[in-house]
């Protein structure tokens, strides 16, 4: 039986598109708590960002450390979109970061306020200040973006591969608008695994179109062993017009148990907890798990 790491990033991508309310820190809490319960090990679990520009993730710090302390012995990692959020991220217990940058230059500008090269030069100002530091970078629009159009396979495996020569040897493939099409994934994922056999790749795709399971499944069938989803399909890049939920962890589990990939999640728990957020939480959710009973017998 193939194992899939189903990696759960809801609490930063789920809860930075709420602006409607703060989500309370123990709210927060709670959730990660009842997701862990189901059995996911893996938990990208805030974002050290600006308070500014994203208030949600003010208590960054406090989630963090809370589940650190926790959970000594799962996954935890968080976004930073710049050094400054590297040093707060180490500063409270994390040993490993995801830096984002955008195969698109206007998506990178827009998100991150930087050029490809400034972004490309921070990545190296993290790994020389913390060498212990694992980078996990996220390559957002890899697929397409909202100013530039649809993003071809050779742009995205020559960035990687400008990224590669600087040391980065773990990268998340994201669809951040939800633009991607099977035979595109299927493309995007046997040229960099065959391209990089010394690199690890992860996906993340959004439910813009209903296609994030399936596009998510398409990359798991070509050797992609880790895949990001969030609880309830909470999300949407407040950077990115048109970006809408992103793939339903709940969803996504019950379709692999059902393909007998090997996940070590509990997808009737992961239902509950999805309910659990909804009744607190209103947001973009794009689950279909919420007019599923999980009595139903059979299925």
């Amino acid at each position: 039986m193939t194992k899939v790491n189903v990696v759960e990033i809801g609490p930063r991508d789920g809860f930075q598109s709420i602006s409607c309310m703060q989500i309370p820190t123990e709210t927060k809490i709670e959730i990660i708590d009842r997701i862990i319960a189901s059995g996911v090990k893996h938990i990208q679990c805030t974002s050290f960002v600006s308070p500014k520009a994203i208030p949600q993730m003010s208590d960054a710090a406090q989630v963090a450390s809370y589940c650190i302390n926790k959970y000594p012995d799962l996954d935890f990692f968080a976004l930073v979109p710049n050094f400054r959020g590297a040093q707060n991220a180490v500063a409270a217990g994390l040993k490993k970061v995801t830096p984002v940058i955008s195969l698109s230059v206007s998506h990178n500008l827009n998100n991150v306020r930087k050029t490809h090269e400034q972004s490309m030069d921070e990545f190296k100002q993290i790994m020389d200040t913390f060498p212990e530091l694992t980078l996990d970078v996220d390559i957002a629009t890899a697929f397409g973006c909202p100013f530039e159009g649809r993003k071809t396979t050779p742009e995205l495996v020559d960035f990687v591969g400008k990224l590669h020569d600087k040391g980065i040897r773990n990268f998340n493939i994201c669809d951040t608008i939800g633009v991607a099409y099977p035979s595109q994934v299927r493309d995007v994922f046997t040229t960099l695994l065959k391209t990089f056999p010394d690199t690890h790749f992860s996906v993340h795709i959004h439910d813009t179109r209903n296609m994030g399971i399936l596009n998510s499944l398409e990359a798991v069938r070509v050797g992609v062993d880790t895949v990001q989803t969030t609880l309830g399909g909470l999300g949407g890049c407040p950077f990115a017009p048109g970006a809408t939920g992103n793939t339903a962890t709940e969803d996504f589990v019950y379709l692999l148990n059902l393909e007998d990939y090997e996940t070590g999640v509990d997808q009737k728990k992961l239902v509950e907890a999805a309910k659990y957020e909804v009744e607190k939480i209103p947001g973009n959710y794009s689950g279909h798990h919420i007019q599923i009973s999980v009595e139903q017998k059979g299925f």
